[in-house]
């Protein structure tokens, strides 16, 4: 059953479903498919406890009052408070607050007893299984781009047609490849990356071929994702101080020219920028790529997430490296969130950095004690630390700082709280200390100075 009947059935909103799966922070797996059928477990929840999300989505949809909020869900109104203001939500000028706020939300943050619902997903999934851990906001909000593929009635009811081209933004390392992966799977398209000899002309096999050539053929075949690196650099808006390539000048006007047929042969291009400041607004015209998506770094919780997933991916139980985690109660996520929560900021990439390092140290820590009881002290985790950070460079934290700028200007009432969460971490390296080295970025239009600590 698709999650859209089950909530025809039910008679509440699917929105309201996927409000409730981020509000109660359930892992997706154990309630959707990525093609968003409903887990056995979430069917059976839902259908036993149809009154609650019926109460869930009437009080979703409702404006309310801090006063309202705290009288349904009876908390006190300065724990309510603070525990809106920490998400940081938009309030109405007449002290009401958004219908997106829910009240069950909130008093789940405050400690609310919902083990009712828990109680239906007991048998969690492996982190070793999941197809991709937290980002459940993210994941909700690319579904609802691409509706319109997803049910092709949208056109003939609302008129809202397939996007021709999406920009997925980020800094390095954020995991764009991986969503563009994720988009095609959702959609069922073939995933097809441009590389980089695509562009201009070239010759394979000892034949002549272009971009023009090979766009062509794409829109021939059946259903293609066509995944772009580097848009942000290829299209470049052309100014008389900016030198653009030729080649990437030519594949603009390629795109441009093609990309009114490319709903018609199911064809979406996908394109990976660090920022989107830069690029061409003819490019960004509606009816071409206009819907950008923020790829944000891994909050606190996720790369908590992250580090026990990478620290046991592909580990057999009986491995050495398995014992001593468990040894340590590394097995489980507890245990990484005091070492995440120095990673403000850091990228994927940077936290699988500092897994392998990790790994390394604690191999020949054991090969010179041949202890299986060893602890995984300070000592060790602080020196992954300080190798995985190498990558923190001012160019990595500069583009941070962009990304946020442009995340502000496109999707701010989409993704608030990751906006202040980043913003939180990122003015963390002002030193209150002598600097190791001092970055220039823009902030507030104003230029301050970025520093990261020792």
């Amino acid at each position: 059953m698709k999650l859209i009947e089950l909530a025809k059935e039910l008679n509440v909103s699917p929105e309201s479903l996927k409000q409730f799966i981020q509000d109660f922070e359930l892992d997706l797996i154990d309630c959707i498919n990525t093609n968003f059928e409903v887990k056995e477990d979430f069917e059976k929840f839902a259908k036993e406890n149809t009154d609650f999300l019926k109460q869930y989505e009437k009080d979703l949809d409702k404006n309310k009052t801090l006063e309202q909020i705290a009288e349904t869900i009876n908390q006190p109104k300065d724990k309510v408070e603070k525990a809106i203001k920490e998400n940081n939500p938009n309030i109405f000028d007449n002290g009401f607050f958004k219908s997106s706020i829910s009240s069950y939300g909130v008093d789940q943050k405050l400690g609310g007893n919902y083990q009712f619902v828990y109680n239906y997903f007991g048998h969690t999934t492996s982190l070793q299984h999941r197809d991709f851990i937290g980002y459940r906001d993210l994941f909700f909000y690319i579904s609802n781009v691409l509706e319109s593929f997803l049910n092709p009635q949208q056109v003939k009811d609302w008129g809202i047609h397939k996007p021709a081209g999406i920009i997925l933004y980020g800094p390095p390392g954020s995991g764009k490849i991986f969503w563009a992966n994720k988009i095609a799977e959702i959609i069922n398209y073939k995933f097809k990356e441009v590389k980089k000899h695509y562009l201009g002309t070239s010759f394979v096999d000892g034949n002549k071929t272009s971009f023009n050539d090979f766009l062509v053929k794409m829109m021939k075949d059946e259903k293609v994702l066509l995944f772009m690196d580097d848009f942000d650099e290829i299209m470049r808006e052309r100014k008389a101080e900016v030198d653009v390539a030729s080649c990437n000048l030519e594949t603009q006007e390629i795109i441009l020219h093609y990309i009114s047929k490319f709903e018609k042969e199911n064809l979406l291009m996908v394109g990976s920028a660090n920022s989107v400041s830069e690029i061409d607004e003819e490019i960004l015209a509606p009816g071409r790529f206009d819907v950008m998506i923020p790829v944000f770094p891994p909050n606190l919780s996720e790369r908590a997430e992250i580090i026990l997933y990478a620290m046991t991916k592909g580990l057999d139980e009986s491995s050495m490296l398995f014992k001593i985690l468990k040894n340590n109660k590394a097995d489980k996520v507890p245990f990484w969130r005091d070492i995440a929560s120095k990673m403000k900021a850091f990228s994927n990439t940077m936290i699988i950095d500092f897994t392998q390092s990790l790994k390394k140290r604690i191999k020949n820590l054991y090969q010179k004690t041949r202890n299986e009881n060893l602890k995984i002290n300070q000592n060790l985790l602080h020196g992954a630390l300080k190798e995985s950070a190498s990558k923190l460079t001012e160019e990595y934290l500069n583009q941070v700082a962009q990304f946020l700028n442009d995340a502000v200007i496109n999707n701010l009432d989409d993704f608030q709280q990751r906006i202040v969460a980043l913003k939180t971490e990122l003015e963390s390296y002002k030193a209150v200390e002598t600097p190791r080295r001092v970055i220039g970025f823009h902030h507030n239009g104003e230029d301050e100075e970025l520093k990261v600590k020792k």
